[in-house]
């Protein structure tokens, strides 16, 4: 086999899955091939521990000392993908390991163990605390295979319950850290629930709906007391050579560096002496937090009124070079002002409103950085029946179309105090 043969299988590892992906590469170059007859030992009780064994081919037995009593052994078949030799508590063996027919194994060796605990579950060689504020927020907790809890950390974006933007980011980091690292998400399909808590972790089951040869699909629950509040549906697909066209055409609209971003925005407007001054004391009180995603629109004011929207965005801060964290941050990222779109022709002084996402797609067309500047083209062609839609485009600075979204939001007026509610409860 060679490197990427090895990578791949490695890939498919439930123990390794969580992994960064750097990790796993590393692993592919230090593990070492073992091979066993039938009925050969792999592994005899009181041995010394070399190493985390994983069965490439064949089947291997686990039998118990035999002064175990019979009611408690515990003999059973280790087949491919099963390992022994990692997370025990004893530097020998506890049980026999024999070859039940012609074994094959990887085997790394004990100096190699602390690639199997990485800090992050982006990279192998860094600390979470120098990461950017978006690593930090799509870093989940592995609890046990399939099993992740993500968090709102203090400075991410809430608007008063968790963000959309993160249950789509660290669902889909959930379901990559199920996936052999060759396969990328080439598209996600997500439905909002339930409202979420932040001041409450996330737990995020993934569900293995397929593994094939080309393709892998992953379902992603998110709960919270038990509750369902988001579910994901993301495919996979090995990298492959195919047919290519774009008719996509990238706006003709000025480089982020030409334009202002927040912060820069509404500095002008604290000192504008076109604003009324209350105006600008309320603001200068308010307590300001920047979001992880840089933004600098590509329009003025004097277009808040069209159901569109262009702007560049990326990361603040240098992300790990993971391929999986850049299309988890995008995803993150594509939430933020989407749904808002399908209100910009309705809005009129005095009017309040609320608007709250119900599902959002995205396909992903070629690679993507996160942390390189993108233009999110945002288009909203229709509203009704208090739903807005809006579909958007992502093009990277050399004008290639790398994404493509759709979303569909609750948009209503805001109701006035005591005016009963018209939202369903158990929806957002």
């Amino acid at each position: 086999m060679d490197r990427e043969e090895v990578t791949e299988f490695l890939g498919q590892v439930p123990l390794l899955q969580c992994l960064p992906s750097s990790s796993i590469r590393r692993i592919a170059d230090a593990v070492l091939v073992k091979r066993y007859e039938p009925g050969g030992y792999v592994a005899r009780e009181g041995d010394p521990v070399d190493g985390l064994y994983i069965i490439l081919d064949g089947q291997a037995e686990v039998s118990a000392p035999a002064n175990t009593e019979e009611e408690n052994r515990p003999d059973y078949v280790l087949n491919k993908y099963d390992y022994f030799g990692y997370g025990t508590n004893s530097s020998v063996h506890q049980v026999n390991v024999i070859a039940v027919s012609k074994l094959t194994c990887f085997v790394l060796p004990n100096q190699y163990g602390h690639l199997l605990q990485p800090k992050t579950i982006w990279s192998a060689e860094e600390t979470p605390e120098n990461h950017s504020l978006l690593e930090q927020i799509l870093h989940l907790e592995p609890l046990e295979v399939d099993i992740f809890r993500g968090f709102t950390l203090p400075g991410a974006p809430t608007f008063r319950q968790v963000f959309g933007g993160q249950l789509i980011g660290q669902a889909l980091a959930a379901a990559s850290k199920t996936v052999d690292c060759l396969k990328a998400v080439h598209s996600l399909h997500a439905i909002f629930l339930i409202a979420g808590d932040k001041n409450l972790p996330i737990i995020y089951q993934v569900h293995r709906a397929r593994d094939g040869t080309s393709f892998a699909t992953r379902k992603v629950e998110a709960k919270q007391k038990g509750l369902v509040i988001f579910t994901l549906i993301a495919s996979f697909q090995k990298d492959e050579l195919g047919f290519e066209h774009q008719a996509a055409i990238m706006p003709d609209v000025p480089p982020p560096e030409e334009l202002l971003n927040l912060e820069e925005i509404r500095e002008r407007r604290l000192t504008d002496p076109r604003f009324p001054m209350q105006y600008r004391n309320s603001a200068a009180k308010k307590k300001f937090v920047p979001w992880p995603i840089e933004m600098r629109f590509c329009e003025d004011s004097a277009s808040q009124h069209k159901p569109s929207l262009n702007y560049w965005f990326r990361a603040r801060g240098k992300l790990s070079d993971d391929p999986a964290l850049h299309r988890c941050v995008v995803a993150y990222a594509s939430d933020l002002l989407y749904s808002g779109v399908s209100l910009n022709p309705h809005r009129e002084k005095g009017l309040k409103t609320y608007s709250l996402s119900l599902d959002h797609s995205i396909w992903f067309h070629k690679p993507v950085k996160a942390d390189d500047w993108l233009l999110y083209v945002i288009d909203s062609p229709s509203a009704h029946g208090g739903r807005g839609f809006v579909t958007g485009r992502m093009f990277n600075r050399q004008g290639e179309l790398v994404m493509s979204l759709t979303q569909e939001a609750l948009i209503r007026r805001a109701k006035t105090p005591g005016q009963p509610s018209q939202t369903p409860r158990p929806k957002l």
